[in-house]
């Protein structure tokens, strides 16, 4: 994989970025530079700036101050659509498509070739066929967009950036739900990209993957610029300790060997016996008891998800019982799951985790409003109470309980699902 020359000038250069969040500031004096034809690495623990920057970077939120240049002229997109005519698009981990249209009509939604006023289809179908086929894919367009993996859906995002003439793509955690047939697939892609001399920002937490596409790295912590790295030469110690802000020693970087852990006969926190739904999930066994993490493993498709459902109600069991401590109890639904001490925090954050136009206080507790019963509305003392103990504990940022969650992280905003099942709130 070729990379760019060191001193090629960046195709995307941008110096000094700020924003705040009414005290809290997301962004101090951040710089970022992208050449053409490079895949660079946008990294940072969860609260570290990652998608502030991206935002203020194509016009989502306003920055209070910096320059962002393009090819070397100054630009100053006001919104999404902006940037994208400017030559920035974004393709997010949550794909921002319709999935109920087909392939062929998300990739030219809004742009579709008309004749005499009417959609003029095959065409359409044609030309997106062409369009994918330059990616090495062979699908059928006319098959709506939901039936495709999510890999698929994030080529079909990218192939429409790429027709709107994209010159700077960021891709924020796409491989964060894929497996690693689907990260392979996605790779060939960037690399294609690559030598059409397209510069990519490449958000994700896994290293691994920065170590084997990415030409250079970019680290930000406590929304400040760290330092930029080349990947080439560069010790993954030496990049967590970036990441982190402090030294590791190599032994703090295995997992401690486990002292055996003695059978625990006390009474199961939640049983589920023969528990399971005709043509959904085959009867199932599953145990958890308190202070213990129970994993639930195998590969796609293989019904990981579809248990967690059961088990929350998402989806009923139409057989089997379940059981919280030591009493049956009948979980047919979410609000059931709720009132019984479960939380869920699911794949599909935006849709089924968060309501994105509420507020961080809002998200958190609105679950426990729910248990609580809605004609004995919390508090605003009580509210505020439990919203900064959940942001003190799981280390929500920016620390601002007034912002609406759709402006926050995927991961972070994903950390306000988890209140729901707190058990030490279970009295509200």
């Amino acid at each position: 994989m070729d990379t760019p020359r060191a001193d090629a000038p960046p195709l995307l250069d941008i110096r000094g970025l700020t924003k705040s969040f009414a005290a809290q500031r997301a962004l101090d004096g951040v710089d970022l530079t992208l050449r053409a034809g490079e895949i660079h690495a946008l990294l940072g623990e969860n609260g570290a700036g990652k998608s502030t920057l991206i935002k203020a970077a194509t016009g989502i939120i306003a920055r209070d101050a910096g320059t962002i240049r393009l090819d070397g002229r100054e630009i100053d997109p006001k919104s999404g659509a902006e940037a994208v005519a400017t030559g920035i698009a974004t393709v997010y981990q949550e794909v921002n498509l319709l999935p109920n249209l087909s392939v062929a009509e998300n990739l030219y939604l809004g742009r579709q070739p008309t004749r005499f006023g009417l959609v003029r289809s095959a065409e359409m179908r044609r030309n997106a066929r062409a369009l994918l086929a330059g990616f090495g894919l062979d699908i059928d367009v006319a098959a709506p967009l939901a039936d495709y993996s999510v890999a698929i859906q994030h080529i079909c995002a990218i192939a429409r950036s790429v027709d709107l003439s994209a010159r700077v793509l960021i891709l924020d955690e796409p491989t964060a739900s894929l497996d690693v047939h689907e990260v392979e697939i996605l790779f060939r892609v960037m690399r294609e990209l690559k030598s059409r001399g397209i510069g990519i920002v490449f958000v994700t937490h896994f290293l691994d993957q920065v170590y084997a596409i990415c030409d250079r790295i970019t680290v930000l912590r406590n929304g400040r610029l760290v330092g930029e790295r080349p990947v080439a030469g560069l010790p993954k110690l030496e990049l967590v300790r970036m990441m982190l802000g402090r030294e590791l020693a190599e032994v703090e970087t295995r997992r401690p060997e486990r002292d055996a852990v003695a059978a625990d006969t006390s009474m199961p926190l939640a049983r589920f016996d023969a528990f399971g739904r005709s043509r959904y999930v085959e009867p199932f066994e599953l145990v958890l008891r308190r202070g213990t993490v129970v994993g639930l493993a195998g590969l796609l498709g293989s019904g990981r998800t579809e248990t967690a459902r059961l088990v929350f109600g998402a989806e009923a069991a139409d057989c089997g019982t379940a059981t919280v401590d030591g009493t049956t109890v009948r979980i047919g639904s979410p609000r059931d799951a709720v009132r019984h001490g479960f939380g869920f925090c699911p794949e599909e954050r935006k849709t089924e985790g968060i309501v994105a136009e509420l507020t961080v206080r809002e998200n958190i507790v609105l679950a426990l409003q729910a248990r609580r019963g809605w004609t004995r509305p919390l508090p605003r003392r009580e509210q505020d109470e439990i919203t900064a103990r959940f942001i003190r504990l799981l280390d929500i940022r920016p620390a601002d309980p007034d912002r609406p969650i759709g402006l926050l992280s995927g991961a972070t905003s994903r950390r306000c699902c988890l209140p729901a099942g707190w058990r030490p709130i279970r009295a509200c």
